[in-house]
């Protein structure tokens, strides 16, 4: 499973009719690849999977596993607060070519920590393909610990952790008792630099759909030792990153993408669009633009 520096979660495109878009998943995945995406990962939460159906969710991850081809690595969301039902999604993303899987935090039903090892044991001992944990307490109610994710490393195909829990800390004493090949990843885009700086591996992003060569940027300056233009790049990208989480996932993402002339169509219920200019994020985007123009001329 080769993640990279940047997997970016990617968005469920929709037609007007609220039907998923295949034609329009085509030309953002192309755009993904060409700004700097090293993975996507499909039905995740910023793909809207809690609306999707089961056969949605296959429909779209062998749609974006045919379009990708061999370019970069495809990760399912197989994770759910059902194991049994985990099982299945994960032994399907096998069959149609995924070359891993997400596993989330099982929500609503908050299991105990021994609950939550044997939870994410017993689904990577049903298949062969590698298994990137996700830790977003936010939505889930329940953080998966540092001794936890510690004890699920020595799983010999669970390989890596989305750290969305926003605690650097917890993130640092992960990457400090396990071993080198297994991977920390921000699930958060202000953490990416800070991540970088105490070990981490990158970043699963949602901004990389907008500003993903940026990025990219940011964390070439950093692994070359070019710490100051880090720093500055990151701060550049920071009032960004914050917009683009001033309203619940993915709506602001998907909200700019339609604003650079990606039109990959609105939200589902339970979530709402912007239905009129936000200019927040109208702003926000203006300012980063204006900031870099130089850089990309």
């Amino acid at each position: 499973m080769k993640l990279g520096s940047i997997g970016t979660a990617m968005v469920t495109p929709f037609t007007k009719e609220g039907e998923i878009d295949f034609e329009v998943t085509t030309l953002l995945i192309q755009h993904l690849i060409d700004n700097g995406t090293d993975s996507l990962i499909v039905n995740g939460t910023t793909g809207e999977a809690p609306t999707l159906s089961e056969e949605e969710k296959e429909q779209l991850l062998s749609h974006v596993i045919a379009v990708v081809g061999n370019r970069i690595s495809v990760i399912a969301g197989t994770g759910s607060n059902d194991t049994r039902g985990s099982i299945r999604a994960t032994k399907r993303a096998e069959e149609l070519g995924a070359d891993g899987v997400m596993l989330v935090v099982p929500y609503y039903n908050k299991p105990d920590q021994n609950g939550l090892y044997k939870h994410f044991k017993t689904i990577a001992e049903s298949t062969t393909l590698p298994v990137l944990l996700y830790n977003i307490p936010g939505r889930t109610g329940i953080n998966l610990t540092t001794e936890t994710v510690v004890r699920l490393s020595k799983v010999d195909n669970i390989r890596a952790v989305k750290e969305a829990s926003g605690d650097l800390t917890q993130m640092a004493e992960i990457i400090d008792r396990t071993k080198d090949n297994f991977n920390v990843y921000s699930g958060d885009d202000a953490l990416t630099l800070p991540l970088l700086a105490v070990g981490g591996s990158g970043i699963i992003s949602v901004s990389s759909h907008i500003v993903g060569l940026e990025m990219q940027r940011m964390i070439r300056d950093f692994q070359d030792g070019n710490t100051i233009d880090a720093a500055v790049r990151h701060r550049t990208l920071l009032p960004l990153f914050e917009a683009l989480f001033s309203k619940p996932n993915p709506v602001p993402i998907k909200y700019l993408l339609r604003k650079i002339g990606l039109s990959v169509g609105d939200v589902r219920l339970p979530l709402v669009g912007i239905t009129e200019s936000d200019a927040y994020l109208d702003g926000a985007l203006k300012t980063f633009q204006q900031q870099t123009s130089g850089e990309n001329e």
